[in-house]
C-alpha cells in the first residue's frame, strides 16, 4: 500500500476518533448540565442497599458517560470518608452497566444525520441566552459529534483495497478460537489501559466490526478485555490513598477480572445465545431492522448482559467481596486520618460530581474545627499536661491548610471550563467557606499557643479568669457547631440566631475583657499575663466572626 492512502487512512482514523472522544465529552457535560441538582442529590444519597447503590452507579455512569470517571468519584469518596466500602462496591457494579449506555447510542442508526444535528445543535450552543437551552444543545452537539467521528473513522476503511489489507492485519484477533478469544480480550485490555478510555475502544471496535473488518465473535472478545483494561483508573487513583480507597479499587478489579474470566470457558454459547436473543428482539420489534444497526447493537447487547449478568452474581457476593478486599489490604497499625480527598484531574470534565467531593471536603473541614475545639476546651480545663491532644490540634491545623488550599485550586481550575451557572455559584460558596474554616483553625491554634505560651513561663491564670475563659470557650465551640448543623442540614434561615447569638458572644467577651482589666488595675496579674490573656480572648471573638461569616454563605448572602 502507497504511503499517501496509509497517511489518508491515518489522518480520517485519528481525526475520527478525536472527534468521537470530544463528542463523549460535550454529551457528558451536557446531560449533567442538564440533570444539575438532580444528579447531586444521587450521589449524595447513596445508601448501604445494594440494589439501591448499583442503580445509582448505573445512572450517574449513564449521564457522566464514563465508568473510570465514577470509580475516580468513588475512591475518593472513599478516601475522605463519605462511602463506606460496601456503598462503593454497590456504585461500581452498576458502574459497569452505566458504562454500556455509550455502545447503544452509537447502535442507533442516524450516523447520516450526525453532521446536521450538530450543525443545528452549534447554532443554538453559541446564540441561546437560557442556560438549560445552551446545556441541551451541548449534549446533541456531543451526540452529533459521535456519530461524525464514527462516520469519519468508518470512511478510512471503505475502500476494498484498505479493507482487504486490514483484515488479513486483524487475522492474529480471531475470536473463533479459544485461544483467540484470550488474544482479544488481553488486546482489548491492553489497548484500554493505554488510552484509559473505553469509550475509545469500544468505538473504534464497532468502527471495525461495521465495516466487515473483524467479526462478532472478535468484536465481543474485545469488549470483555476492556472491561478488565478499564480498572486501571481506580487503581491509579488510589495510590497513596486510604486503606478503605485502595480496597475500593482492588473491588472493582477483582469484579472485573473474574467475571471476565467465568464468562471465557462459556463465550460461544453466550456470544450464541445473544444473537438468538437478537433476532427475539427483531421480531418483538417490528422496525428493528431501520431504527438499529445489527452489529452495533449486538455488541452492545454483549457489553449489557454481561455486566448485568455479573453484578446480579456479585451482589449478594457483596459481602464476601469486602472480607477479600480487606485481606489484601490490611488496616495500617496507626490510625488513620481521613483526610485530603484524591483530586484527580479527570474529574475537572464532572463538575456535577466534583462539586459534591469538594463539598464532603469542606464539611470535613467544619467538623474537624469542631474536635479542634473540644480538644481544646479539655486542655484549658485541665491541671495536667495533655500533650496527644496538644499535638492533634497542631497536626489537624495543618491539614486544614492543605485541604484549604486542595479545594481552592481544584475548583478554580474547575470553573474554568464549561460549568453551569449553579455550580458556578456553589464553587465560590465553598471556596469561601473553606478558607472561613481554614481561619477558625488558626485561630484555635493561636489560643493553645497562647496557653502554651503561660504555661512556658511559668504564668497562671488565675481561678476567676479560668472560668471567664472556659465560659466564652464553650459558647464560641456551640456556635460553631450551631453554624455546622445548619450547613449539614442545608437551613438557609440560620443567619437570624446566628447574627443574635453573635451579638451576645461579643458582649461575653467584651465583659470578660473589662473583668480582666479590673484584676490587671489592682495588679494581681502580671503584664505578659495580660497581654497573652486579652491576644486569647480576642482569638474567641475573631474565631465567632469568621462562624457569622460562614452562616451567611449559608444563607445565600453574598
Amino acid at each position: 500500500m502507497e504511503w499517501h492512502a496509509i497517511q489518508d487512512i491515518l489522518f480520517k482514523v485519528v481525526g475520527g476518533l478525536g472527534i468521537f472522544l470530544l463528542g463523549m465529552k460535550y454529551m457528558s457535560e451536557g446531560m449533567q448540565a442538564v440533570a444539575g441538582s438532580r444528579l447531586r442529590k444521587m450521589i449524595s444519597s447513596v445508601t448501604d442497599h445494594r440494589i439501591m447503590a448499583c442503580m445509582m452507579g448505573t445512572i450517574i455512569t449513564g449521564i457522566v458517560q464514563s465508568s473510570s470517571v465514577t470509580t475516580v468519584m468513588v475512591v475518593g469518596f472513599v478516601n475522605s470518608g463519605f462511602m463506606t466500602l460496601m456503598q462503593a462496591i454497590g456504585v461500581i457494579l452498576g458502574a459497569n452497566i452505566g458504562t454500556t449506555v455509550t455502545a447503544w447510542i452509537i447502535a442507533l442508526k442516524i450516523g447520516k444525520f450526525g453532521l446536521p444535528v450538530l450543525g443545528v445543535a452549534a447554532f443554538f450552543f453559541l446564540f441561546s441566552k437560557k442556560e438549560r437551552v445552551r446545556y441541551t444543545a451541548m449534549a446533541l452537539l456531543g451526540v452529533g459529534m459521535v456519530f461524525f467521528g464514527l462516520q469519519t473513522m468508518g470512511a478510512a476503511f471503505k475502500t476494498m483495497e484498505v479493507k482487504e489489507y486490514l483484515t488479513q492485519a486483524f487475522t492474529v484477533l480471531n475470536g473463533t478460537t479459544y485461544i483467540g478469544v484470550l488474544k482479544c480480550a488481553f488486546f482489548g485490555c491492553l489497548a484500554t489501559m493505554i488510552v484509559q478510555s473505553s469509550s475509545a475502544t469500544i468505538g473504534v471496535t464497532i468502527v471495525l466490526a461495521q465495516g466487515g473488518i473483524i467479526g462478532f465473535d472478535t468484536a465481543a472478545a474485545l469488549v470483555l478485555g476492556l472491561n478488565v483494561g478499564t480498572t486501571i483508573t481506580a487503581f491509579l487513583a488510589s495510590i497513596g490513598t486510604s486503606v478503605n480507597a485502595k480496597r475500593a479499587a482492588y473491588a472493582h478489579i477483582i469484579f472485573n477480572v473474574v467475571g471476565t474470566l467465568w464468562l471465557i470457558p462459556f463465550f460461544f454459547a453466550y456470544t450464541n445465545m445473544i444473537e438468538g436473543l437478537f433476532v427475539h428482539l427483531q421480531g418483538f420489534f417490528a422496525k428493528t431492522q431501520e431504527g438499529w444497526d445489527d452489529v452495533t447493537a449486538k455488541i452492545a447487547l454483549v457489553h449489557t448482559g454481561f455486566n448485568i449478568i455479573n453484578a446480579i452474581i456479585f451482589l449478594p457476593l457483596m459481602g464476601l467481596l469486602a472480607k477479600l478486599v480487606e485481606k489484601i489490604v490490611p488496616e495500617k497499625k496507626v490510625d488513620e486520618i481521613k483526610h485530603l480527598t484524591y483530586f484527580d484531574v479527570r474529574m475537572l470534565d464532572t463538575p456535577a460530581l466534583c462539586i459534591v467531593q469538594s463539598k464532603k471536603q469542606v464539611m470535613f473541614m467544619g467538623e474537624s474545627v469542631e474536635k479542634m475545639a473540644g480538644w481544646l476546651g479539655e486542655i484549658l480545663a485541665s491541671d495536667e499536661h495533655l500533650d496527644e491532644l496538644e499535638h492533634k490540634i497542631f497536626h489537624y491545623e495543618t491539614i486544614l491548610d492543605n485541604v484549604q488550599k486542595e479545594i481552592v485550586v481544584f475548583l478554580s481550575n474547575m470553573i474554568t471550563g464549561q460549568v453551569p451557572h449553579d455550580v458556578m455559584e456553589e464553587a465560590r460558596r465553598e471556596m469561601r467557606m473553606a478558607d472561613e474554616y481554614e481561619s477558625l483553625g488558626d485561630y484555635l491554634m493561636n489560643v493553645l499557643k497562647g496557653h502554651l505560651k503561660l504555661r512556658s513561663n511559668q504564668l497562671i491564670i488565675s481561678p476567676q479568669g479560668r472560668v471567664e475563659l472556659l465560659e466564652l470557650h464553650n459558647s464560641v465551640a456551640k456556635y460553631i457547631k450551631m453554624v455546622n448543623d445548619a450547613e449539614r442540614n442545608d437551613n438557609m434561615d440560620i443567619l437570624g440566631r446566628a447574627q443574635a447569638d453573635s451579638e451576645r458572644v461579643t458582649q461575653q467577651m467584651k465583659e470578660y475583657r473589662r473583668l480582666h482589666l479590673v484584676r490587671l488595675s489592682e495588679s494581681t496579674t502580671s503584664p505578659l499575663h495580660s497581654l497573652v490573656f486579652t491576644d486569647m480572648l480576642n482569638n474567641y471573638r475573631r474565631m465567632k466572626d469568621h462562624a457569622l461569616n460562614i452562616a451567611e454563605v449559608i444563607a445565600g448572602e453574598k
